[in-house]
């Protein structure tokens, strides 16, 4: 089965691509969305085969969203489905499979996923599911002004205070009002503990343990002037996962 999301800001056209990839034997639609930030997160969360990516996201830009899925993930495929044929020379410059003109022909599209199908080894057609046991490799961050991809093994401490996560890596900290149990969900449960109500921390990270009142510790971490705080239960979780 080859797992398809559409990339597109008007939801009348979403629906003629969904109808008519799924007429396609073997092709699932299993994201529809319209924005660039949408995209990302959906991308991350379903991991499909193939993007179908219009050029113009209401004023976004569908070349910088295909960009960043790549970053993502360099093997996906894209399929530019859009009225700006001008566009084609900039799309291919991304790598992307395919450039289709509006109005969609059905044949069209079809002949664009058999001959995708066909160059698929059976192993990336069959679906891994949108999150493996290990978390996701990044983090999509949606700033004021700007779009973050984070790459999880760069994250040293997570902090959550007044309603906002302060995601600290190495060289820079990203802010979000995502929760910290969301975030957690994301990342690899070997490498990152939730060691306090408002702390998740990288356990290899951990560089010293100090006494902070009768039944929590604070916690100091390597790459980051950043301290962390850490509860007697989680102290007792982290020795038996160290063993110290």
């Amino acid at each position: 089965m080859i797992r398809v999301m559409i990339v597109e800001d008007e939801q009348k056209i979403r629906d003629i691509l969904k109808k008519m990839i799924e007429k396609t034997s073997d092709c699932e639609v299993v994201s529809s969305c319209g924005n660039f930030a949408a995209a990302i997160s959906d991308f991350i969360k379903f991991r499909p085969d193939v993007v179908f990516m219009d050029i113009d996201l209401s004023g976004e830009s569908g070349l910088d969203c295909a960009k960043a899925i790549t970053e993502v993930d360099p093997k996906v495929k894209i399929v530019f489905a859009t009225a700006h044929s001008e566009y084609m020379a900039n799309a291919f410059e991304i790598y992307a499979f395919d450039y289709l003109v509006k109005p969609f022909d059905l044949e069209r599209i079809g002949k664009t996923l058999s001959r995708m199908k066909s160059m698929m080894p059976a192993k990336e057609i069959d679906p891994a599911g949108a999150k493996n046991e290990a978390g996701y490799e990044k983090l999509v961050i949606r700033g004021k002004e700007e779009i973050n991809l984070i790459d999880t093994k760069d994250i040293i401490m997570i902090e959550r205070t007044d309603g906002i996560c302060r995601i600290v890596t190495r060289d820079e900290i990203f802010l979000t009002s995502a929760s910290l149990s969301s975030i957690q969900d994301k990342l690899d449960p070997d490498k990152f503990m939730r060691c306090h109500k408002s702390y998740i921390i990288r356990v290899e990270a951990v560089k010293k343990l100090e006494v902070y009142g009768r039944w929590t510790y604070t916690v100091t971490l390597k790459g980051t002037d950043e301290t962390a705080l850490m509860t007697w239960e989680k102290y007792n979780e982290m020795k038996q996962r160290l063993v110290f």
